[in-house]
């Protein structure tokens, strides 16, 4: 098998990339965001351009490239970021205050630029860069000088992402990944917004060395969240109802190295319960899990990478989507020598059994809150927390709260203390000079999380 496809350990987690790993490509600010697999043959289309996903390898994430033409063709470039934007917006802003430009007198009839669309196809065979477009386009226009400096910035943006665009290289880690999913699908994540999940790992008291046992039905996100928390230490078991496990694609964008993978297992719940169900009750329990678990299949969509696309221009992809062309290149897997997910040992999950888990992780909006929880809290040590998450706080057409009736419900069985239900809130703002205030386009809804102290039943 070669070994171009493959990350290798001693590259994971790393601040350079390598030849295999998975990388979060922000496209012109966010326009755009690609989950793409490197190598030597992968492809990224801007636009109506192909650029090759070399000049990648090897580079520190964060670092910026810019689409540029050359000889053979369009590829990426790195640049620098210029540390004189904001001495230069200062200056502008001072000047604007002196002069009190506006665009009332502005008049949009597309007749104040002088420059063809055939003089800037002549530029472009003649070889000149984004840049000296950009600023051609400047230099001919009739009413740039006129405008405002937050009008002439806008103006740069725009021309900037048309004639050349900008890839910023980011490390997919939990935030990262799950601010993409969050902006262009959030369904396929069950609108986990990336405080929520905070929220969910700083409730359950996610630390190193700690055993965690997760129902995970957000594509693998949050069990990649709280191995990347644990690193490599302890371990995060992910455990499903009935004998189809959930889909946890999302865990292979992590780059985890052989030991994080290890540490990530997979069990069903009726392995994890206690001796003391007699085998009939067990039996019962699955038939009636196998059928919510094919019926919660069905309604969600698995969140596999090759599939997250969207309109052009406007998309979540990986290299199995249209702008990321890979020829020659095996099939994306995860850690070649390890596999996270792998059937938790017997004797880990007696183990567990002895000494419960450390801490408990719901993100299962699809199946009935109080009955996992019922099922699953006894698993866990004496004083262990948990947090439970729901989209929702009440079910309109089954006239239910999931999580006020799994708060009322283990307030009287006296199986919990310190019950709450938390919304988050996150407010995104603007903050640019004189023009800071909270974002036009933003999310207000989090979903809901019920937290508590499991305590024990005498």
């Amino acid at each position: 098998m070669s070994s171009t496809a493959e990350p290798t350990n001693s590259n994971l987690n790393t601040r350079l990339t390598s030849e295999g790993c998975s990388v979060l490509l922000d496209i012109n600010d966010g326009d755009r965001l690609v989950f793409a697999r490197l190598s030597s043959a992968a492809k990224l289309k801007i636009g109506n351009k192909n650029c090759s996903l070399q000049p990648l390898i090897g580079c520190n994430y964060g670092s910026l490239f810019q689409v540029e033409i050359g000889p053979d063709g369009s590829f990426l470039s790195q640049v620098t970021p210029s540390v004189q934007g904001n001495d230069t917006e200062e200056k502008s802003d001072n000047q604007l205050n002196v002069e009190s430009r506006d665009n009332r007198t502005l008049i949009d009839n597309n007749k104040a630029q002088r420059l063809t669309g055939e003089d800037i196809q002549a530029m472009k065979s003649q070889g000149a860069r984004g840049d000296e477009i950009i600023e051609t386009l400047i230099a001919n226009s009739a009413t740039f000088e006129k405008k405002t400096s937050f009008s002439q910035e806008k103006y740069r943006l725009r021309k900037q992402k048309k004639y050349a665009p900008k890839v910023l290289l980011r490390r997919p880690v939990a935030r990262s990944i799950c601010e993409a999913y969050f902006k262009k699908h959030p369904a396929k994540i069950r609108f986990l917004r990336v405080d929520t999940l905070s929220l969910l790992l700083s409730m359950a008291n996610v630390s190193s060395h700690s055993d965690i046992i997760v129902v995970d039905m957000v594509g693998g996100l949050l069990t990649g969240a709280v191995a990347e928390r644990l690193g490599g230490t302890g371990f995060v078991c992910n455990s499903y109802l009935g004998t189809a496990p959930y889909s946890m694609d999302i865990v292979r964008i992590f780059n985890f190295s052989d030991e994080i993978c290890k540490r990530i297992v997979r069990s069903p719940i009726s392995d994890l319960l206690s001796q003391k169900e007699s085998p009939e009750q067990i039996l019962h329990r699955d038939d009636v899990c196998n059928m919510e678990s094919l019926t919660s299949n069905q309604m969600s969509t698995s969140v596999t990478v090759d599939e997250i696309s969207g309109p052009s221009g406007n998309e979540i992809s990986d290299q199995g989507a249209e702008n990321v062309e890979n020829t020659n290149v095996p099939a994306i897997r995860a850690c070649k020598s390890t596999k996270a997910g792998e059937t938790a040992k017997k004797d880990t999950i007696n183990l567990w059994k002895e000494n419960g888990f450390s801490s408990l992780i719901i993100a299962a909006p699809d199946l009935d809150t109080w009955t996992l929880a019922r099922d699953l809290l006894p698993l866990l040590s004496n004083s262990a927390p948990f947090a439970i998450y729901h989209q929702y706080l009440q079910i309109c057409i089954e006239e239910v709260a999931p999580l006020a009736t799994c708060m009322h419900n283990l307030r009287v069985g006296k199986m919990a203390i310190g019950l709450q239900i938390s919304e988050p809130w996150l407010r995104e703002y603007q903050v640019l000079p004189s023009r800071t205030h909270p974002s036009m386009q933003m999310s207000a809804f989090g979903g809901y999380i019920l937290s508590g102290t499991k305590i024990c039943i005498s």
